[in-house]
């Protein structure tokens, strides 16, 4: 099963189905859609595959946790060279109370 036949069957069923979430994890940008609209919150076992990608660690960021990324997400944002960068930055310093979600 592929990461976005996964996701399908989650988000078809509307619940949290841990079996298939080891096969999302392994892709950033279904991981990214599962954490929004099926878990409705962090994917911790996904970050990493996340944080692989500039934008989806931004959309991550604004739009699941409303805040400031993990440390290890942060950094390697903050590190890569990536337009996404200068939008999380932007994010995360107009909505100050973004950092007092940090994780």
């Amino acid at each position: 099963m592929t990461p976005d036949e996964a996701y399908e069957k989650a988000r078809e069923s509307d619940k949290i189905i841990p079996e298939l979430e080891a096969i999302i994890s392994k892709d950033a940008y279904w991981s990214y859609w599962y954490a929004l609209y099926v878990i409705k919150g962090r994917f911790i076992l996904a970050e990493p595959a996340i944080s692989k990608n500039a934008f989806y660690s931004f959309l991550y960021a604004r739009y699941v946790i409303k805040g400031i990324l993990p440390d290890f997400m942060h950094n390697r944002m903050i590190l890569s060279n990536d337009k996404s960068v200068k939008e999380y930055v932007e994010f995360i310093s107009k909505n100050p109370d973004s950092l007092n979600n940090k994780i």
